[in-house]
């Protein structure tokens, strides 16, 4: 069943605005309005056809139709076990597990987020188009947001752009991060021997496409908070809570290993497996609001077993 989505605006009391102009109120993209555009009796303002410039007044009804979906080309549905935290008709959050990469690429067909996906909506026998929001790493675990159609696209990724979707993470540092309190590194500022901001610009190192690093001249903005939870002395490692105002290229990693205390596990900035066979970061909360009601949503990730033995008896959910 392809049913297309319907939504119905009408302006404030005393507002008139072209039906483009009501359209990016709403979050509607161009790229949006050019597809709704395209479609037939895709506006249709008290009941009648009309083009974008057409004026919306306080008593008139704006009804328009989404495109329909088609599936994401290049992905192969494929059997996956999934952990679906949320859905509506909207949008999704998945808690993604260890070792699955987000999008099909060389050497990852498959075994996809996006395949597996693919696959549920098969056996539900609705199409879906595979649009992810806030992506993470092949080997970090935790919470993404998927949007079930365009207009919700549209709105989550302008909240991403502007900040309005918060993101929580743990990770598992080597060595004690309460020292930071008494270094002086560039791009460090340490509120207190708990908690501080890293504002360390990240760019592609020169040798390779996949690594990045620190770099004050060619980087780009990111900005991580950390709150550290725990320093585990047998073990030589700090559990830290983190929350991002930027979403660089792995831009945990990088930033911890800058500093001189890289997550565990990291295959790229600390290969160091003793503890964990993939690198020590969870994404375990989001906040943000639903992007057709503006109800507020938090969600919250369980720790994964292979990071339990650096939380425990640690209080996770104190104020950040």
């Amino acid at each position: 069943m392809n049913r297309q989505r319907q939504f119905t605006y009408r302006t404030a009391p005393g507002e008139t605005l072209s039906v483009q102009e009501l359209l990016k109120s709403k979050g509607y993209s161009r790229r949006l309005i050019i597809d709704v555009k395209q479609i037939p009796d895709g506006l249709l303002l008290n009941g009648k056809a009309v083009t974008v410039t057409a004026s919306v007044s306080p008593k008139d009804t704006l009804t328009v139709t989404l495109p329909p979906e088609t599936p994401s080309s290049a992905v192969t549905p494929t059997p996956m076990k999934l952990q679906i935290v949320y859905q509506d008709e909207d949008l999704m959050v998945v808690n993604k597990a260890s070792g699955v990469p987000i999008h099909p690429s060389q050497g990852n067909h498959g075994n996809s987020l996006a395949d597996g996906m693919a696959w549920y909506f098969d056996q539900k026998g609705e199409p879906f188009t595979f649009r992810v929001i806030n992506r993470l790493d092949k080997d970090t675990t935790g919470l993404l947001i998927l949007a079930k159609h365009a207009l919700s696209a549209s709105i989550l990724s302008r909240m991403v752009s502007r900040g309005q979707i918060y993101r929580t993470y743990l990770a598992a540092v080597s060595g004690d991060l309460r020292r930071l309190a008494d270094m002086d590194i560039p791009g460090l500022f340490c509120s207190d021997s708990e908690s501080g901001m890293i504002s360390a610009p990240i760019a592609r190192t020169k040798d390779s496409t996949i690594k990045r690093e620190v770099n004050f001249t060619d980087g780009e903005d990111a900005v991580t908070h950390y709150q550290i939870l725990g320093f585990q002395k047998d073990l030589n490692i700090s559990l830290v809570r983190l929350k991002l105002e930027t979403g660089r290229t792995h831009q945990i990693r990088v930033h911890f290993q800058y500093l001189g205390y890289p997550l565990l596990g990291d295959f790229l900035y600390n290969p160091d497996y003793s503890l964990i066979n993939r690198q020590s970061l969870h994404s375990w909360k989001l906040a943000f609001s639903h992007p057709i009601t503006k109800e507020p949503l938090t969600f919250t990730a369980a720790v994964p077993d292979d990071m339990k033995i650096f939380t425990d008896e640690v209080l996770l959910d104190s104020d950040f």
